[in-house]
Parts: C-alpha cells; structure tokens; sequence
C-alpha cells in the first residue's frame, strides 16, 4: 500500500561543505546528530525523459528510514506530493497508474543510479520537537542509459518536518546564507546528474500515434536496466543517444516560449494550460483528492470552451472531435462529483432542521445514496483514467498543442480578433438570460436559465482566455460572468436537489416511511430557487451596465 506525504524542502550547496551553529537560528534549541544512512537510488524513466520533463522523478531506493519506491510529483518551487511504495522488485501497480498520464506507451527504464553518503542532523526545539532535518550528502552519479557519464559533488538539503511552518526555512536558509552557503542551482539530484553526466539533447516527443495501446502498464525490474545502456529503445522508437537533461519546464512546450503577439499565441497559450492541467491532475483524481476530480473536469471545460468560442482562430474540423472526447471525458468525472456535492447539499439541508421536523430515517436514506454513487462512480472512474481511448485522449492532445490547426485571423491583431470572439459568446448570453426571464415559472423557466448558466461559464472562459491581451474589460467581464454564474449555479442546483427529493421520497413512500421531512425540505428548495430569480434581473442589469465588450 501506498502512502503519501507532503515534502517541502530546500536544496544548497557550498564551497567547503561546512555548517554554521544552527542553534542560533530563531526556535532551535539544539542540533541533534542522527549518525550516517548510506542511500543507492535508481532512477527510472522513458528513453525521451517524460518524468524528468515534467519534473517527476521515480526512484527505487535502498538504505535509510523509507527504503522502497518514491514517486515524487512537483506541486510549487520546493514542495513536492512524495508518494511511498515498500521495496519490491518490480514497480508497484498503485505508482505505475500515477506516472500514467506522463509515461503513456512508453517503456520505464534505468536511466540514472546515485549513491549518497547521507549525514543527518536533526534541528529540535526546546521541547525536542523536530522541526526540520539536515542533511549533507555526498553524491555520486552513474548514468545508466544514454551514455555512460559519471559525476560527483556534495549538497546540503533542509527538510521541514510534516506539519512545520514553512518560515522556519526562510530563517535557517538566512542563517546558512551568512556561512556563503547558497542555493543549489539544481531543482533535485536526478536534475543534476542528468545535467552532469548527459549525452546529448533529448528529441521533442513524438507526435501522438492515434492509439496509445498498452500505455503506462510497465514493468520495471528494480536496478535491472530494461535494456543495455546505449542500444537502441526498442519499444520506444527513441535512440538512446537521444536522452538527455530535459530542456523545457514541466507543460510548457519549447516552441511556446516567449510572450503571445498575435490572436493564436494567445488561444493557444490558454489551451496548452489546460492540456497540461489535464495531465497534470490525473495523479490527484487516482489520489482522490478533495478537488481533484473537480479541477480537472473544470480544465476539460475550459479546453472545450476555447475550441468554440475561437473558432475562427482553430479551424473547428480539428477541434470538433476533439472537443467530442473532452465532453466524454468531462461526462465521466461529472457521474460521482455531481452527486457528492449534491449529497452535501441535501445532508447540509437536513442538518439545519431541528429534530421536531425529522420524520423516519431520512439522514441514514440520504447517507447511504450517497455511498452507493460513490462507490460505484470511484471504480468506474479508475477504469476510465486506464482506458486506452482515454490515453487516446492525451496523446491527441499533446499532437494538437505541437501543431495547432490554426486559420488565417490566428495571425491578426488580438485585441481584434478575441474581442470579437468574446463578445459574440456574450451576446448569446444576454438572449438566453432574457428569453429565460421571460419564461413563466415552472420547467421551461429552469431549463432556459440552465442553457444561461452553461453559455456565461463559457463566456467566462473565453474572456479568462483573453484576458492577457484585452487587460481590465476582459477581467471586468471575467467578474460578472462569474457571480451571474453562482446566482444560476444556485438556481440550478435547487432543481436538480428538488428532483432527488422527489425520488427519495416516494422509495421512502414505498417502504412505509414518512415523506414529511423530505417535502418540507422540497418547499425550502423551492424558496431557494425563488430567490435566485428574484434576484437575477438586478444581477443581470449590473452585468449589462459594466459590460466592457
């Protein structure tokens, strides 16, 4: 089983390896020293580095206190999601499914073994309680595939102990700065032997094939390299002279760099984040974080909203069937999420009654639809993250973002060619909200105000898109779409909490149970939904007023 933990860290180096007296730095009461561990790591990767490109590393690892696995997934400068497998000889299934989404058809293989001499100390405070640990290692790097570099040197890493503030580092890093000894200019250990011992630039990733086959399912030999070191990848397709330090950030293309001048520089900026948000949040969905699901469902709607509402800038015979997946995709991690924020909803509801007015076994009803969807949703969203028209998914997208299929305005002015796209969005907002307006109350009102809803997320996309080239309008209209967004969003959500009631109450109807509670909960949704409209024509003639497009 697979645990994981939160690292925040700092890497330093310095030109005699010698440490001041951290018992001055502010809360350190004494230093303790924990001895020496002696560490040997494998590194493992693809033959084109798709970890180390994104900044991932994975590791078998022997020696210390946490020998075994270590996935290790960046989330800011000096934080990283460290997830631990015990040692075994073949890559666990549970890290395999995390390096999925990067590592696709690709084959994991040795790329880099390091030795360390580990010395350890322990910062304490008065009361002994950790609240960092000190190392200075001793490392020695041997490159195991793409050519046989080795190298050397010592750094010092300042590790915060789980739960530490994460000042503490900015007062031990000033102490350690009065000593000349200065941050390390690499970002980890594998970044640095891969840049000491390199054989040669790696080859930008392929274009995506148009299926991914047996992708991200490897099976890893622990230290056993996959093949001889410097022979062709076999399975690859990349030649092993190929591989080297990683010459782009994680998500962010080499060809992209730069600041965006014309209209498609723009789109495609905003589209390739939401290609690498999508990649990027897979390990969080399998982790079932608490906004995993909800975070990358909201990129697929981001990156469908910008292929409609710039279709003069991407040519839409492209992007439409693109566009068919990510509504797939975003229809699959809606099954569990919107029930489980609906359950929230209704369980919220039902704890602001007080006790006279709850009728049967309501909470025990609520709370067991609710497990029910979640369990069967979890597992059917697994299999859909291991699915090969998923992965399909991903190698499209990476195909699309190195050769966008831009039309002829992508070359034109930005502040031309998006404003014209992001006020045509909004024009069709305001005859959606003012055709829903004039609905009678009832079902053709919610469904009309349900279309607004949609169209003025999208529209709030669109002017998120254009915000760097159209500046304070475009966030203005990024502002009001969002808060017409949450007044229908509340809207919304009372009719669907409206139509699970009606459902829960007549199963409880049927088992002999009253239906009291439930019915009086109904009749507060319904107040709720009132007063969403009620308030809309205020909200909407704001929104008219400030709208600068």
């Amino acid at each position: 089983m697979a645990d994981a933990k939160r690292e925040i860290e700092r890497k330093y180096e310095s030109d005699d390896s010698g440490l001041p007296d951290l018992t001055g730095v502010a809360g350190v009461a004494n230093v303790l020293d924990k001895g020496t561990a002696e560490l040997d790591a494998t590194y493992h990767d693809t033959s084109d580095l798709r970890l180390a490109s994104a900044r991932v590393t994975l590791r078998h690892r022997t020696g210390g206190s946490d020998a075994g696995w270590h996935l290790k997934l960046p989330v800011a400068p000096g934080i990283r999601d460290e997830i631990h497998a015990p040692l075994s000889d073949t890559l666990p299934d549970e890290l395999a499914a995390l390096a999925r989404s990067r590592v696709r058809e690709g084959r994991l293989i040795p790329v880099i073994r390091l030795r360390t001499t580990r010395e350890i100390q322990h910062l304490v405070d008065a009361d002994g309680k950790l609240l960092a640990e000190l190392s200075v290692d001793r490392v020695r790097a041997e490159r195991l595939f793409g050519g046989t570099g080795t190298a050397q040197w010592t750094e010092i890493e300042v590790e915060l102990a789980e739960g530490g503030d994460p000042a503490f580092l900015d007062k031990v890093e000033k102490r350690l700065g009065k000593a000349g000894v200065r941050p390390s200019k690499s970002a980890s250990k594998l970044a640095r032997a891969l840049s000491e011992t390199k054989g040669g630039k790696p080859r930008p990733k392929k274009k995506a094939a148009g299926k991914a086959g047996t992708a991200g399912r490897p099976a890893v030999t622990a230290g056993e390299p996959a093949m001889t070191a410097g022979e062709p990848a076999e399975t690859a397709g990349e030649p092993a002279e190929t591989a080297g330090e990683p010459a782009e950030t994680a998500g962010e293309p080499a060809e992209t760099a730069g600041e965006p001048v014309t209209a498609g520089d723009h789109v495609m900026a905003y589209a390739r984040a939401q290609r690498d948000a999508i990649v990027e949040l897979d390990p969080a969905v399998r982790l079932d974080t608490e906004e995993g699901v909800h975070d990358m469902r909201v990129a697929t709607r981001r990156l469908r909203s910008t292929f409609r509402t710039f279709g003069k800038v991407l040519d839409r015979t492209v992007t439409d069937p693109i566009a068919d997946e990510l509504k797939w995709l975003a229809g699959e991690l809606g099954v569990g999420r919107d029930q489980e924020v609906l359950a929230e909803r209704l369980l919220a509801a039902l704890a602001d009654l007080p006790d006279t007015l709850v009728t049967g076994p309501v909470h025990d009803r609520m709370r067991s639809w609710a497990d029910e969807g979640e369990r069967g949703s979890r597992g059917r969203l697994l299999g859909v993250l291991d699915s090969e028209r998923y992965l399909a998914l991903l190698d499209t997208l990476d195909a699309f973002a190195a050769d966008p299929p831009l039309l002829k305005a992508a070359a034109g002015d930005p502040e031309k060619v998006l404003a014209k796209a992001v006020h045509k969005d909004f024009a069709k907002v305001a005859d959606l909200i003012e055709t829903g307006m004039a609905q009678p109350p009832g079902h053709d009102r919610d469904l009309g105000l349900h279309e607004a809803r949609k169209k003025a997320k999208r529209t709030r996309y669109a002017a998120e898109a254009a915000q760097p080239a159209l500046g304070k309008p475009a966030k203005t209209l990024l502002k009001s779409m969002k808060s017409l967004q949450t007044l229908l969003g509340e809207h919304q959500d009372s009719v669907m909490a409206r139509e699970t009631l009606r459902e829960l109450s007549a199963v409880a109807h049927a088992a002999g149970e009253s239906a009291f509670t439930y019915g009086l909960l109904y009749g507060r949704e319904e107040q709720r939904a009132a007063a969403a409209e009620a308030g809309l024509p205020e909200q909407w003639q704001a929104v008219k007023t400030g709208a600068p497009l």
